[in-house]
């Protein structure tokens, strides 16, 4: 591995598992029980990646955002259909337990941080990505807000004990490059992804990889 890189951050959503059609479905079933119009699984790709909140808030009807006790309620709700479908349709993307596996057989530090609630993150990569080993697995809690801001980053590069700029960042948003920029890391945007090639460049991304083994070129 280069010296300059010694780790690898992984957002976890759109970037290690594809979870759109699960979010998608447990927001929609939240919607319909407050007699809210739904959305298409295409239009989350917009929806998510700010957290859970964020995408209560952006799936309500546009005159009802400023509602914080619905937009609440929309969050909670949302919450409680995840709880039952968060593995129904969520696997991992084409290439990634290869390229988990490759950096492994390196011995490259990894770690990840989500936008998604703490628990749900430590859950899904227990169960979905249960055969490599994550030095740290970080999502949102009452200590770390979502991502951009930089405290989740600077747990990952403290708890790892590794300077951010030894790290490459690896996710698929535009708030994931702008975590990366302004926390030090090398920002790497995904194109398997959510979002697409413009919104990751206009944001920071250094490099764009088409498919996971592509990131092994940067190492």
């Amino acid at each position: 591995m280069s010296a300059k890189y010694r780790a690898v951050c992984f957002d976890l959503d759109g970037t290690l598992l594809d979870t759109l059609a699960d979010l998608a479905d447990s927001a929609n079933r939240a919607l319909a029980e407050h007699n809210l119009p739904v959305h298409p699984t295409e239009a989350y790709r917009y929806f998510v990646g700010d957290g859970m909140r964020m995408l209560a808030r952006r799936i309500v009807p546009q005159d009802q955002r400023e509602n914080d006790e619905l937009t609440e309620k929309i969050f909670h709700a949302a919450r409680a259909q995840y709880a039952k479908r968060w593995a129904e349709k969520t696997r991992p993307y084409d290439g990634i337990p290869q390229l988990l596996d490759e950096l492994t057989r390196r011995r490259v530090k990894m770690a990840v941080l989500s936008n998604k609630p703490l628990d749900f993150a430590e859950l899904c990569v227990a169960e979905l990505l249960p055969h490599w080993k994550f030095d740290l697995v970080l999502g949102v809690n009452d200590n770390v807000p979502p991502k951009p801001d930089l405290a989740g980053i600077q747990a990952v590069a403290a708890s790892l004990n590794i300077p951010p700029a030894e790290f490459i960042y690896v996710g698929d948003t535009a708030t994931d490059m702008k975590t990366a920029v302004a926390g030090g890391m090398f920002p790497v945007g995904v194109l398997w992804g959510f979002r697409q090639a413009d919104e990751l460049l206009r944001n920071g991304a250094k490099v764009l990889i088409e498919k996971p083994q592509d990131l092994l070129s940067l190492l």
